[in-house]
C-alpha cells in the first residue's frame, strides 16, 4: 500500500525558513507529479509548488522566489525550501502525488499534513 509520510513542519519567526521533506513508501513503480498543497483555516486547499518526473516546476505566485521545489526519483521523496516565510505562510501543509502506480493500480495521494506556523 502506498504511503507519504511528511515531515519538517514547526514554528517559526518571520523572515526564517522551513524544510518540508514527504516520502513515499509502498511497490510504486512510477510516479507522475509531486506537489505540495496548503490550507489556512477557514480557506479551500491551495497548490504551493509541484514537480514532474522531469523536473519541471510550477509555484503559485505568492511563494515564487521564496520556496524551492526539488525532487529525488530514486528515494521517491520531495522537499519544499521555504525561506522568507510570511504570517500568511501558516497553513498546514500536504504533500501530493497526482498519479502513482503500484501493485494495487494508479491513483492519487496525499500526506497526512504538517503544520507551518509563521508567527513573532
Amino acid at each position: 500500500q502506498v504511503q507519504l509520510v511528511e515531515s519538517g513542519g514547526g514554528l517559526v519567526q518571520p523572515g526564517g525558513s522551513l524544510r518540508l521533506s514527504c516520502a513515499a513508501s509502498g511497490s510504486i513503480f512510477s510516479i507522475n507529479t509531486m506537489g505540495w498543497y496548503r490550507q489556512a483555516p477557514g480557506k479551500q486547499r491551495e497548490l504551493v509548488a509541484a514537480i514532474t518526473g522531469g523536473g519541471s516546476t510550477h509555484y503559485a505566485d505568492p511563494v515564487k522566489g521564496r520556496f524551492t521545489i526539488f525532487r529525488d526519483n530514486a528515494k521517491k521523496s520531495v522537499s519544499l525550501q521555504m525561506n522568507s516565510l510570511k504570517p500568511e505562510d501558516t497553513a498546514v501543509y500536504y504533500c501530493n502525488i497526482d498519479l502513482a502506480c503500484s501493485s494495487d493500480g494508479c491513483y492519487a495521494y496525499w500526506g497526512q499534513g504538517t503544520q507551518v506556523t509563521v508567527s513573532s
